[in-house]
């Protein structure tokens, strides 16, 4: 398994958001996507269009944020320490955000403003950066006009222009995940993660330092050095569907997974099992408006009968049922 964001989101994450830190749309809405043909092209990034001017610098600065977070606004941060861990954004939103299926940032400058069903209100992008920040990253939020927000909010400008407006493109949301019958197994995710994802994230998830120890190679999955319980990384679907459209690194290409829908969800579940894997403590866990909670988010109330358990691990489509038949929106 190869590096996570849960964003800027593991994070999250969730492994972005990100865990957290996908890009969905209003509040967070079911954020999958139909698999499109394959004669479709994927959006490819020529950073040589850069422009040589002030916003060209502001732009490179933006995207240099993005893959070495930790070198900059880290714990030893260069520009400041903001960061209460050392993994970068590009570890959840892969190739700087780039990546298809890899909570893909290239239409962020244009969805934000959006109402956030987690913070329940509208939130502006810098503001949804932020939370990347305080959440996956454990850290504080970066003033609003600072140098390194601009040049974040720089760079997605930038990239946003190499995407179609008000319409879809290919590999902008993650793959659809076909959801068992059954609850998740931690205990077979376990197994599989010993597979397939510790040769890199190592076998207590401790993840892999770069030769100084500045940032990982391949982050951490849990400790007090990885995302937060919040993150987007932390919810099992989330994760999973993450899991399924890069994982392993090596033998995954742009949709065409490797592991299957019940795998991923399996080594989601044991990633996330917080009765054997402590994160840092959050601040809260938000949703303030419990019928726009998402299915897979362990902390109550609930907006149904189910329990915490299964709100975690599933079987989700009883709780989706449910939510369909009392007219609610199932947010997944």
């Amino acid at each position: 398994m190869r590096s996570f964001i849960v964003i800027c989101g593991i994070c999250c994450w969730g492994i972005a958001m990100i865990s957290s830190c996908g890009t969905a749309v209003t509040g967070e809405t079911n954020a999958t996507a139909l698999v499109q043909p394959d004669s479709v092209s994927y959006i490819n990034i020529d950073t040589t269009l850069i422009p040589n001017d002030q916003f060209g610098e502001s732009v490179k600065y933006g995207r240099e944020l993005m893959l070495n977070t930790a070198r900059y606004i880290g714990p030893e941060g260069s520009a400041g320490k903001f960061l209460g861990n050392k993994m970068n954004c590009t570890n959840c939103h892969q190739d700087a955000g780039t990546k298809a299926f890899s909570f893909n940032l290239m239409s962020s400058h244009d969805n934000y403003p959006q109402y956030r069903s987690r913070e329940g209100k509208v939130l502006t992008l810098a503001e949804r950066v932020n939370n990347c920040v305080m959440r996956p990253h454990n850290g504080r939020p970066l003033p609003l006009d600072s140098k390194e927000m601009v040049a974040f909010l720089s760079y997605f400008k930038w990239i946003s222009t190499f995407v179609p407006k008000n319409k879809p493109f290919k590999g902008a949301k993650n793959l659809h995940l076909t959801f068992p019958d059954i609850a998740a197994s931690p205990e077979n995710g376990q197994v599989l993660y010993q597979a397939n994802c510790a040769r890199c994230h190592g076998p207590n998830g401790e993840g892999q330092w770069n030769a100084d120890k500045s940032t990982y190679v391949y982050p951490p999955l849990w400790g007090n050095t990885a995302y937060q319980p919040g993150s987007s990384m932390h919810r099992v679907i989330k994760q999973a569907e993450w899991l399924k459209n890069n994982m392993p690194y090596d033998k995954v290409t742009p949709g065409k997974p490797f592991l299957s829908d019940k795998e991923a969800i399996d080594i989601a579940a044991f990633v996330n099992n917080d009765k054997v894997h402590s994160r840092p403590n959050p601040k809260n866990f938000d949703y303030p408006h419990i019928a726009e909670k998402a299915i897979d988010y362990d902390h109550g109330p609930f907006a149904d009968t189910f329990s915490v358990a299964q709100h975690k691990f599933g079987p989700y489509q009883p709780i989706i049922d449910y939510w369909k038949a009392k007219g609610l929106k199932p947010v997944y």
